[in-house]
């Protein structure tokens, strides 16, 4: 297992601007650490909840049909890649929140928010399970997986107004800059590595 790789995708997806993200730095700067915390919790668990769902379903799966992995680890490769397309031509300037958050608002957000939903998809079957698959090393990579997501969240939250600042200052690089480590991430994940490797 590439864990450079791995660790580069998650902090990556996790600590950079998205939906759940930009709530939180609004939230913060509208309605104060204590409620967004509440927020934070509740988009925690249920990032959790998303990356044991997909442990599970994905490890079913390629029980079933052991060649799902290959299809699995390309389509989070070219997810990967859509994600540094997105990354590299994104605005944060304009973000904001009006309604009030809690934890009711977090749970359910990460359920529909594009970006957790395909990342908790793609993650275990691409970087964990071609060298790990029994339960408990799933759970251990969910629970580190969770814990990286967590600490992204925690770091809007603390840095909520430094932070925003800094992206609109330094946006166009710190963009660049995340996006080629994604393309690095993509490759890595794709299989090709491996092909070489032979």
């Amino acid at each position: 297992m590439n864990i450079t790789s791995f660790l580069l995708y998650c902090l990556i997806v996790t600590f950079t601007p998205g939906p759940t993200n930009i709530v939180i730095l609004s939230a913060v700067q509208n309605f104060g650490v204590k409620k967004t915390m509440e927020y934070v919790y509740g988009a925690t668990v249920s990032f959790g909840i998303l990356l044991a769902v997909s442990a599970l379903l994905n490890s079913a799966l390629i029980t079933v049909v052991p060649k799902v992995l290959s299809i699995m680890q390309i389509i989070g490769s070219f997810y990967i890649l859509y994600l540094a397309y997105q990354i590299f031509k994104m605005d944060v300037s304009e973000a904001t929140v009006s309604k009030p958050v809690g934890f009711i608002t977090g749970l359910l957000m990460q359920f529909v928010n594009p970006k957790v939903i395909l990342f908790t998809m793609t993650v275990i079957p691409s970087f964990v399970i071609p060298y790990y698959n029994s339960f408990w090393s799933l759970f251990v990579f969910a629970a580190v997986i969770t814990a990286i997501g967590f600490l992204a969240f925690i770091t809007w939250v603390l840095f909520g107004t430094i932070f925003k600042e800094f992206l609109q200052k330094y946006q166009r690089a710190s963009n660049t800059i995340m996006a080629l480590f994604l393309v690095y991430s993509a490759f890595v994940a794709s299989g090709i590595v491996g092909l070489f490797r032979r």
